[in-house]
């Protein structure tokens, strides 16, 4: 499981805050967690994280290579507004299966189970989440979702990770000409693969770019794609991919 760093957002200005800068409508966290990122102006992938109440603060899961990075943007964004940024002190807890108390499930999708925030050390109960990722072609912070990425190519409004009615926030403007105004030409998609390549390798068809291979399992994997190259004989350094139906 990733090192994940879990922040503590305080102060009267919290919830404004947070609503006027990431992709989801934080009006969710009554119901439980909620997903969402943090985008550049240009509506590019900076973060993604979920977000949860915890009495009158607001706690932050995100990736531990990105929380020093996300900590210092969101400060930048602060100006006078009253709102604290500082780490909790918990630790994640994760697994599949019944929910324990205190936790809360994913709400990426029902089979990648719950989350908890404790003061115990971070455990995960051995559960093969690649191969749950794969399978519903679930991007990961640092493999599938970069700088470069875009998070309507990356499946985030099947995610549930952003909210199209909730009003402006960073990215937003870039993020919804992508849902009304074009037709996705790139983007994640799951297939089928005999053989193996490494994670970066450039996916190929007849010779011509149509993408890269990602997170592999079970004769399965995740691979971005130019749609309009999509074919049955995709290759990947001597691996074979076919789009899963």
């Amino acid at each position: 499981m990733p090192n994940r760093r879990i922040l503590r957002l305080s102060g009267s200005d919290t919830d404004s805050f947070l609503q006027g800068l990431v992709t989801n409508n934080i009006d969710g966290l009554k119901d439980g967690l909620v997903y969402a990122a943090l985008l550049t102006p240009q509506g590019k992938y900076l973060a993604d994280f979920f977000l949860k109440r915890d009495g009158e603060t607001v706690l932050l899961d995100v990736a531990e290579d990105l929380a020093d990075g996300l900590a210092k943007r969101l400060g930048m964004y602060k100006l006078r507004a009253d709102v604290r940024i500082e780490d909790s002190g918990l630790n994640l807890q994760r697994g599949s299966g019944p929910v324990p108390e205190g936790a809360l499930p994913d709400p990426r999708h029902p089979e990648m189970g719950w989350r908890a925030y404790t003061t115990e050390s971070e455990s995960d109960d051995g559960t093969d989440w690649d191969a749950i990722r794969v399978r519903h072609c679930i991007p990961e912070t640092g493999i599938e979702l970069t700088p470069d990425s875009y998070i309507l190519e990356s499946g985030f409004e099947a995610l549930n990770g952003v909210d199209f009615k909730k009003g402006c926030y960073v990215g937003q403007e870039v993020t919804a000409r992508m849902k009304h105004k074009t037709e996705l030409r790139k983007g994640l998609r799951s297939v089928s693969i005999t053989g193996s390549a490494a994670v970066g390798t450039a996916i190929t068809l007849n010779g011509k770019p149509a993408g890269t291979l990602f997170t592999q399992s079970n004769g399965h994997a995740i691979a971005y794609l130019r749609l309009d190259r999509v074919g049955d004989e995709m290759q990947a350094d001597g691996a074979t991919l076919r789009l899963d139906p």
